[in-house]
């Protein structure tokens, strides 16, 4: 207790984490670009929902419109800043709140994405850190109110990942697993480039495909060639991460070769891999849709560069072509720009070599 903790960014996953803070007495300053969403947090709290097994809970807490941050210079400074934003807001969230940091304070990335090196170029890697939200499944769909697609993870499954970028155990690391251990499941990882990269291989599986073809998870699960199609992207991404070195960890209850090999035509992992997506599916409400599918439907721009094309870019320094994901990529971006409407036919209806 004592430090100031910053949140830039209070969608899902800074609204979620951030809340649970509050509630167990940190003290919390949520900063967003959203206006009424701020209004409403400082109107009537954050609310925290679930699609089972927990009751729901409001908390009051402060909240800053990005234009009200200067406030932040009249007071105590920052100990520790999460960035939660979406990536392409990664720099400007971090060089506004860098500003406001203590001397000895830091700023953790609590994104999707690889997005270290980017809060690094701003405030150094001496004071970057990072962690994973595994499998959260959170939304914001409404001002002042976020939503958890599922129950919590527990023991069955560690959401929140915290680790240093030297891969050090660090009292720093172990702070920051504390505070997002109040939300759920936490642990301090050694291995945060590999955690990293997991997860990233998890949202190239479901987050652009839902985006272009307006599919929620659970109907994306139901159909065979959107199933195979996911398969093969987090396939290629596998590859690349292991040609880069990375020491992957399990994806969505898998070992990273099983999807590997699913991806590939193995038919034995192909059997693998659907009986665990479908024993997750029915953990998860059916109507839960990736945030980038969220994005879409708000009309907000998506991660798609971020995620599927950053996979298709890092294939190519190590001499592996993405096929899959720079089709998705290609898609994603036109559906967004409106020159494609969503349309499950762009992929069940898609040949590729």
């Amino acid at each position: 207790m004592g430090r100031k903790i910053a949140i830039m960014g209070a969608g899902a996953v800074g609204g979620y984490a951030g809340a649970h803070m509050v509630q167990a007495g940190e003290d919390v300053t949520f900063i967003d670009p959203w206006p009424e969403h701020v209004a409403h947090m400082q109107k009537h709290g954050l609310r925290v929902t679930h699609a089972r097994d927990v009751a729901e809970f409001s908390v009051h807490v402060r909240a800053l419109h990005i234009t009200d941050a200067q406030q932040l210079a009249r007071e105590k400074p920052v100990d520790i800043a999460f960035v939660c934003t979406k990536s392409y807001d990664t720099a400007w969230a971090t060089t506004l709140i860098a500003q406001y940091l203590a001397p000895d304070g830091f700023v953790v990335s609590l994104q999707n994405c690889m997005n270290e090196e980017i809060v690094a170029r701003v405030v150094g890697w001496g004071k970057t850190l990072g962690c994973i939200a595994s499998s959260i499944t959170v939304n914001l769909p409404e001002p002042g109110h976020v939503h958890r697609g599922a129950g919590k993870g527990g023991a069955a499954h560690t959401v929140f990942r915290a680790g240093e970028v030297h891969g050090r155990i660090t009292e720093r690391a172990s702070e920051i697993c504390r505070l997002v251990g109040y939300a759920d499941s936490a642990t301090v990882t050694p291995n945060l480039w590999g955690e990293r990269w997991s997860k990233l291989v998890a949202n190239v599986m479901g987050n652009g495909l839902s985006a272009c073809t307006g599919l929620s998870g659970g109907e994306m699960l139901e159909s065979e060639p959107i199933r195979r199609f996911s398969t093969r992207l987090g396939s290629e991404a596998i590859r690349v991460g292991q040609a880069h070195g990375y020491q992957l960890e399990e994806i969505l209850h898998l070992a990273p070769e099983t999807i590997a090999r699913a991806g590939e035509g193995d038919e034995d992992a192909m059997r693998a891999c659907d009986a665990q997506r479908f024993a997750d599916g029915k953990r998860i409400s059916s109507g839960q849709r990736p945030s980038m599918g969220q994005d879409m439907q708000k009309g907000r721009r998506t991660e798609i560069d971020f995620m599927n094309g950053l996979v298709v870019r890092e294939g190519a320094k190590v001499g592996i072509s993405c096929r899959a994901n720079a089709v998705l990529t290609d898609l994603v971006t036109r559906v967004e720009r409106g020159e494609l409407s969503a349309d499950p036919r762009h992929i069940t209806e898609l040949r590729l070599n």
